[in-house]
């Protein structure tokens, strides 16, 4: 009986043999190919595996995000609404850095005109930003006499000076300027002005009658009518206290000041620190 079924199984090998080779493979190479469907079908299994439990996260996910909403709508909040506040939020920071850019471009024409100024102080004078405007600053004893809107010699000549600092300039020579007359609190008891108000604007006037006045032998500043004014502020906007008489000569000074243009309204004593 083992005897038969030795010799059967060699018929069936004989006969698979047969099969294979009558296929033009070897048996090696049937091995081979069935190594590989092998390997494949594992492949397809884990693929079919990652593929389940990719499914499996996106269910979850959806259901983590369903029961999300359910506790905002709980809340009282809306996605919409969220990504409403996200889209506006994205809106305003562009128009921060917009701002931002902009602020950089008007601090930068501040530096410039600064420099341009640079001069005059050079001369002794005082460049500064004062309630949001840059201004150059001249003591009254050095254009006037007490109680007098008649310049002096000396405030002639630094005048001169300043004129041809600014006339030399084209973008100086172009700015919009008022020349700002101030005194200290002493009232007047004697004179043609009758109070602070009339003599600051009397000094604030000669002072704008000469810078604009023709520059031929001296007689005047050269500078363009058009680009100046003039006001007088009496004793309204002191810079030092007025007991003292070291205070009250701060206060008694004419002010150049330089009229911001429209895409330079904004806060200049921040640019300044």
């Amino acid at each position: 009986m083992l005897a038969s079924a030795k010799i059967s199984t060699a018929i069936l090998a004989g006969g698979l043999f047969f099969q294979v080779a009558a296929c033009g493979y070897s048996q090696e190479e049937w091995d081979q190919k069935v190594r590989e469907n092998s390997a494949l079908m594992q492949q397809v299994a884990a693929q079919e595996k990652a593929s389940s439990k990719c499914a499996a996260d996106y269910a979850a996910a959806n259901q983590e995000l369903d029961g999300l909403k359910r506790r905002f709508q709980e809340r009282g909040v809306s996605m919409d609404n969220l990504t409403q506040d996200l889209e506006q939020q994205r809106q305003a920071n562009a128009e921060y850095r917009q701002r931002a850019e902009q602020l950089e471009q008007v601090r930068q024409r501040f530096e410039l005109l600064r420099d341009k100024l640079k001069k005059l102080t050079e001369m002794g004078l005082k460049v500064q930003v004062r309630d949001n405007r840059m201004l150059i600053q001249l003591p009254g004893s050095v254009l006037f006499d007490s109680g007098k809107d008649t310049l002096k010699t000396s405030g002639l000549e630094i005048l001169g000076q300043v004129a041809a600092v600014l006339r030399a300039d084209a973008d100086l020579s172009q700015r919009e300027f008022q020349v700002a007359g101030h005194t200290d609190s002493k009232p007047l008891t004697s004179g043609a002005y009758k109070d602070n108000w009339g003599l600051s604007a009397m000094r604030a006037r000669s002072v704008v009658a000469f810078l604009t006045a023709p520059a031929e032998n001296g007689q005047g500043g050269g500078l363009d009518r058009t680009h100046w004014s003039a006001a007088g502020y009496a004793d309204t906007d002191p810079v030092a206290g007025n007991d003292t008489e070291e205070g009250r000569e701060q206060n008694r000074r004419v002010e150049l000041v330089v009229l911001p243009n429209v895409e330079e309204m904004l806060n200049l004593n921040s640019l300044a620190k």
